[in-house]
C-alpha cells in the first residue's frame, strides 16, 4: 500500500496517544476513517480535531475485549464507508505485579484487551480487507513482545502473544497470496497515559520498595517518542510493508541486545529495573 488517499481505515484506541496520531495522520493523506475507543470523551476529542479534514470520520465506543461489539463495529464500517482498507489494532493496557501476586482475573483481563483485542479485530476486518482488493492489518504489539522484563509477565505474555500471531498471519497471507498483508508494530517507550493507567499489584512495592507512583513516574523518564513520531513511523513501514516496525531508539536496543545476548539479557533488565526502582525510592525519601 504505497498510498493512503482515499482509502478507508479502522483504527483501535483512538481517543488518545498513538491511536490519536495515526488518525491524524492518515487523515493528512486523505484516509477516511472509522475510529473506535473505550474512552467516548477522548474519543470525540479526536473526532473534533479531524473536523477540518476533507475525509469521512465515524466513531464508535468500543471495548475491543467484546467479540460481537468488534465483529458488528467491522460490519458497521463496511456499510458506512462502502470498503475497508486497513486495520489498526493499536488498543491495549499495562499491568504490573509479580507472578504470585497478579491474580488469574488479572491475567484474563490483560489477555482479553490486549490479545484478544488483536486477534477479533484481525478476524472481524480481514475478509473486508480481501474484499477491498488490497488491504493491509497493523497489530500493536510492544519492546516487550521483543523480550521480557520484571513484573511484567501478564503484559508481556498479551504481547508475545500479538507477535506471534502476526508473524504467522503474514505468512498465512503470502501462501494464500492474498491481497492484504501485515505488519507488526513494536513501540518503545512512548509519550502517552499507558504507564498511569496500567493496573498495579502491591506485589510491585513489596519487590521494589517503591509505591505504584513512584514507580510510574521514575519510569515515565524512559518514555522518549512522541505518539506523532511512532504514528509516522508505522504509516513508512506500511508503506514499505515492513515485516516489523521497531518505535524509538529503545526498541532498536531490545531487538539487538536480544538477538546478541538471547539468555543473558534477563539478568541486565532485572538489575535495570532493581536500579530504577531504588532510585525512585530515595527520590521519595528526599522530597
Amino acid at each position: 500500500m504505497k498510498s493512503f488517499t482515499n482509502k478507508v481505515a479502522a483504527v483501535t484506541g483512538a481517543g488518545s496517544g498513538i491511536g490519536r496520531a495515526l488518525a491524524l495522520n492518515l487523515a493528512q493523506h486523505g484516509c477516511n476513517l472509522s475510529l473506535s475507543d473505550v474512552n467516548e470523551a477522548g474519543l470525540q476529542e479526536t473526532c473534533d480535531m479531524l473536523a477540518n479534514y476533507p475525509v469521512k470520520v465515524t466513531s464508535t465506543k468500543l471495548d475491543v475485549s467484546d467479540r460481537a461489539a468488534v465483529y458488528a463495529w467491522a460490519d458497521q464500517t463496511a456499510a458506512d464507508h462502502g470498503k475497508i482498507n486497513m486495520i489498526f489494532n493499536n488498543a491495549g493496557v499495562a499491568l504490573s505485579g509479580t507472578v504470585g501476586g497478579l491474580s488469574l482475573e488479572d491475567y484474563e483481563w490483560i489477555m482479553n484487551i490486549n490479545f484478544n483485542g488483536v486477534l477479533y479485530g484481525t478476524k472481524a476486518f480481514l475478509p473486508y480487507l480481501e474484499k477491498s482488493g488490497e488491504g493491509h492489518i497493523i497489530n500493536t504489539s510492544s519492546i516487550f513482545g521483543l523480550a521480557s522484563q520484571p513484573l511484567m509477565s501478564g503484559y508481556n505474555a498479551s504481547k508475545f502473544a500479538v507477535r506471534g500471531l502476526t508473524e504467522s498471519l503474514r505468512q498465512d497471507l503470502e501462501i494464500s497470496q492474498s491481497c492484504v498483508s501485515c505488519s507488526c508494530v513494536h513501540p518503545g517507550g512512548i509519550k502517552t497515559n499507558i504507564a498511569k493507567s496500567a493496573r498495579m499489584d502491591t506485589s510491585c512495592k513489596d519487590v521494589t520498595g517503591a509505591s505504584n507512583e513512584e514507580a510510574t513516574q521514575e519510569f515515565e523518564k524512559l518514555f522518549i517518542t512522541t505518539p506523532d513520531k511512532a504514528a509516522k513511523t508505522i504509516l513508512a513501514g506500511v508503506r514499505k510493508n515492513s515485516r516489523r516496525i521497531l518505535i524509538g531508539p529503545d526498541a532498536r536496543m531490545f531487538d539487538l541486545l536480544v538477538r546478541i545476548l538471547p539468555a543473558t539479557y534477563q539478568k541486565i533488565f532485572t538489575a535495570a529495573v532493581r536500579f530504577q526502582s531504588k532510585k525512585a525510592g530515595q527520590s521519595a525519601k528526599s522530597a
